[in-house]
């Protein structure tokens, strides 16, 4: 009988990143078509570090948004509940977890949620246009916007209480901003396309947000803080045209002294040195023959004032161009190139070495070395070099990834 007990409970144990369906509704077939489901990448900032919900057989999680101005269902279904009376456990709470991290007025009914599709036929993206571009996919053309907004247009707070909460799902450790700020700006990505009614509409399709840092002394600093492309229109090539247009927006301003991202992912920095490496291969001081004379003041200077790049980003996009730019079949260039990375690469290790010198030097201690360390907590010269090489080889792969978009790039 308790095995029998404990096998049922095992199953109404759902694992909630599969639980979850999420859609973009552009017409009533979205609701119905599994082809319109996306899932999440994360949970556990809804339902715990598990990610785990119990007391349901075949649960599905229904969240839903009109594509355009983001109206927002959810709801949920199963084939199976726990009973407190008859299984002595209560199921877990499911949408009453959920909803406090939505914007309000969110629809749990389904046919109410149905009336309000309607609203995507007026729904006009809020601020400025400040890029639109077209992209070939698959075939078809496809047109897409980028509109600059803040707080100040009627209807955009609305607007962003629904786009933020998709962070939850695919941001980690994701906060929500402080929408009263008035040095936030927000860049939204949407795609123009008509109905077969003839009517036009726009889809969301990602967003930004920045905030604008002091900077002395007269100068401000913008920082990416948030940057996410939606599910189902990544691995197109859009990312690179939002954070095109958010650099457009800010470096032709005497005012902006450089442009930085908060806590990038890695998949964010990759498309920020991939973009950073395609404006930078434009300057004169990139060029390949000067790439190969090693990194220079020079290089920092244009990085800073022709496109708002800081010191470290434009060290990562000379290493960058410089690898595309090296015959690695040629052993001696190739190993030119190792060595100059590995001696940016070693510089916190250096720095940390002295420190601990100058330590021992005060405290007038001799310190014993031992087989593992150089005595002062340090790894020695052969444990050191074998990390060194392990960081080499993971940042070349990086690198590459980088270097193969570029190269595609440059064929279209």
């Amino acid at each position: 009988m308790e095995d029998s007990m404990t096998a049922r409970l095992k199953k109404l144990v759902a694992d909630s990143n599969e639980a979850l369906e999420l859609r973009l509704i552009r017409n009533l077939d979205d609701l119905h078509s599994e082809e319109a489901v996306f899932k999440p990448e994360m949970t556990y900032q809804v339902f715990g570090d598990r990610e785990i919900i119990f007391g349901y057989l075949d649960l599905e999680i229904h969240l839903f948004y009109a594509a355009g101005c983001l109206e927002t269902y959810l709801g949920m279904k199963y084939t199976e509940k726990v009973n407190m009376q008859h299984d002595g456990v209560e199921p877990d709470e499911v949408l009453s977890k959920i909803v406090p991290k939505l914007a309000p007025d969110v629809h749990h009914s389904l046919a109410n949620f149905t009336k309000a599709l309607a609203k995507d036929d007026t729904f006009t993206p809020y601020g400025e246009l400040i890029h639109s571009f077209s992209i070939d996919d698959e075939g078809r053309t496809r047109q897409f916007v980028v509109y600059k907004a803040d707080m100040n247009y009627k209807g955009y707070k609305e607007y962003h209480e629904r786009i933020q909460t998709f962070l939850l799902w695919y941001i980690d450790a994701a906060l929500f901003i402080d929408l009263d700020d008035e040095q936030w700006q927000y860049f939204n990505l949407f795609e123009k396309y008509t109905t077969p009614m003839g009517t036009i509409r726009y889809a969301t399709i990602g967003f930004a947000t920045v905030y604008r840092y002091y900077a002395y002394p007269q100068h401000i600093r913008p920082r990416i803080a948030q940057f996410l492309i939606l599910p189902p229109f990544r691995r197109i090539g859009l990312g690179k045209h939002l954070l095109q247009a958010i650099y457009r927006e800010y470096i032709g301003r005497r005012e902006v002294k450089d442009i930085t991202v908060e806590s990038p992912s890695e998949v964010f920095q990759r498309l920020r040195n991939y973009v950073d490496a395609l404006n930078c291969s434009t300057l004169p001081s990139f060029a390949p023959k000067r790439l190969k004379q090693g990194f220079d003041n020079e290089m920092v200077v244009e990085a800073r004032n022709k496109l708002k790049i800081n010191k470290k980003q434009a060290r990562i996009v000379y290493e960058i161009l410089r690898l595309q730019a090296t015959n690695i079949a040629d052993a001696e260039e190739y190993r030119a190139y190792r060595i100059d990375v590995k001696k940016r690469l070693n510089i916190p290790f250096k720095r940390k070495q002295n420190e601990e010198l100058k330590i021992e030097r005060a405290l007038k201690k001799s310190a014993e070395k031992s087989t593992c360390t150089n005595g002062n907590g340090l790894p020695s010269d052969e444990q050191r070099k074998e990390i060194l090489d392990k960081e080499y080889r993971l940042l070349e792969e990086e690198y590459k990834i980088v270097i193969n978009r570029l190269e595609y790039a440059s064929e279209l």
